[in-house]
Formats: structure tokens, sequence, C-alpha cells
């Protein structure tokens, strides 16, 4: 009888890699294929009338601390994709964005490209706490990940200075809106909770400008409305180093944030090329100050 020589593996390699896709796999609920619709909750799916009906009793029993979900198929391709919104998961974005925000920081860990890590909108915090989950993985202990968020949700429209959003009022959303408090202990609970963590609490308009950040390796955007995206390119990318990472998600859904990048770029003569991730986020890379 003969076997054949396994392949070589680097041990610490094969550890990272384990590590960060059960972090991902967790973090999306893809881990657990949990894929249930909890009443009340938006959903970027179309539902049948009897859900809508039932959506009317979710204020009345989240007071009494009911929840009611529908049990559906779990299906691998749309939580891949983010195109379905996992109720239970600390982010949405699906698991190639994640891939993308790894693949992103390894790349300016390899290159030596200085900043740290940001993203502007973070919900429930799940893909902060996968990109400090990366850092903690390459043991990286000097570059911090910054999150930058009201904490209370999306703005109103301001459809006088930004016309565009007056198509996209997510303000009445309340699931949107995660408390400080919350996403420090999702943190916590992935043992991710550090002074490498940073958090910035307020509207863009009044945080970021005067915001403590120096250089930026890696500026991840999901702010959805015209307004939330623009405030958040103009005080940030010129922070952003060369060699360093753009990446926006909803740029291929959502047509508000779609122009505030498109005018961004126009403005500034900026021609790096886009690339799609997954027909939702795109990136390029910064190859001029």
């Amino acid at each position: 009888m003969t076997f054949e020589t396994p392949p070589q593996v680097d041990p610490s390699q094969a550890a990272t890699d384990l590590y960060l896709d059960l972090l991902a796999g967790s973090l999306t609920r893809a881990l657990f294929e949990d894929s249930d619709r909890i009443i009340g909750m938006p959903t970027i799916e179309p539902v049948p009338i009897w859900v809508h009906l039932l959506d009317r009793l979710a204020p009345a029993l989240r007071r009494l601390n009911i929840e009611i979900s529908i049990k559906r198929p779990y299906n691998h391709k749309r939580r891949e994709n983010g195109r379905d919104w996992p109720a239970r998961a600390e982010t949405m974005t699906g698991l190639k964005r994640l891939a993308n925000a790894r693949f992103c920081i390894e790349n300016v860990l390899e290159d030596g490209i200085p900043g740290d890590l940001i993203e502007t909108g973070v919900w429930r915090g799940g893909m902060s706490i996968f990109m400090r989950g990366v850092l903690k993985a390459y043991g990286v202990t000097d570059r911090k990940v910054w999150l930058a968020d009201s904490f209370q949700g999306l703005p109103a429209p301001d459809a006088t200075r930004y016309p565009s959003d007056a198509v996209l009022d997510l303000s009445e959303w309340d699931i949107l809106s995660v408390g400080v408090d919350q996403v420090r202990h999702n943190f916590e609970r992935y043992g991710l909770l550090d002074g490498q963590v940073q958090f910035i609490v307020g509207w863009f308009r009044d945080t970021l400008a005067n915001a403590p950040l120096n250089d930026l390796a890696v500026l991840r955007l999901d702010g959805d409305l015209y307004e939330s995206t623009i405030q958040a390119l103009e005080p940030l990318y010129p922070k952003l180093s060369v060699g360093g990472y753009c990446i926006i998600d909803d740029y291929g859904t959502i047509e508000p944030c779609r122009t505030a990048v498109s005018d961004y770029r126009d403005a500034h003569d900026i021609s790096d090329p886009i690339v799609d991730i997954d027909g939702v986020g795109i990136f390029w890379r910064k190859s001029s100050p």
C-alpha cells in the first residue's frame, strides 16, 4: 500500500485562514445557515401580503419581548453575494465583501502601505469586527480600526442640498439604528474590543472633518445616501495613502451613492479603475496623491 505525500501547508497560515473563515461565517450567519425572516424587519426581498399584515404587529410584540420568525430555505449564493438580509447577523454585507476587505487589508500589510482602517456606516459592527479580526490574525498591533456612525440610523434626506437623496428615506427604519454600546458589546462577544478599536460617534457632517485621523490604508464607505457618501469622501479620501484601498458598499444598487462617488471622482480627476466585488460593492486602489 502506498500513500501520497501530503502537500506542504504553512500551519500558521492554515490557522489564520480557518479563523477568518469561521469569523466571516459567524458574522454573516452563513455558518449556521440562518435564514429566518423576523416579523417587522425590513427586507430587500419581495414578501406576500400576509407577511406585511403581520409586520404591523411587530411594534406591539417588541414591547412584550416577543419575536415571530418565518422559516425560509437557506440560499448560499444569496448570502455569499449579500443579497438577503440575515436577521440575526452582525453584518448584511455577504461573504464576498468580507473576503474583499480581507484582500485589501492583507495587501496593504504586505506592501507596507501606512495607515489605519476605517468604516463609515457600521450598523451592528460586523464588517469592522472582521477588519479588526484580520489585524488580530496577523498580529498587527500598530494600526487601528475606526468606526464612524451616528449610531442612531440614517439622517432624513436633505433634498435641498442633495436632491438625489429625495428618493431614499431610510430615517424611519428603526432596524438601522444600533447604539454604540451594542456595537461595543458585539466586539466584546468576539474577543476583539481593545485599544485598537476607536469610535467616532455622530453625523458625518459634524465629526469626520475634525476626526483625530492621520493616514488611512483602507477606507470603506457604507452610507447609502449621497449625503453620507460625499460627506465621508471629502474629508477622508485625501488621508488615504497611495497604494491604499477605497471600498464603496451599495455602489451597484443605490443610485444616490453611485452618483456621489462619480461626482467626487470627476471633481478630483480620479481615474483609478473601479473593480466590482459582487454586483453591490466596488473598490479601487489609490495610485496618486
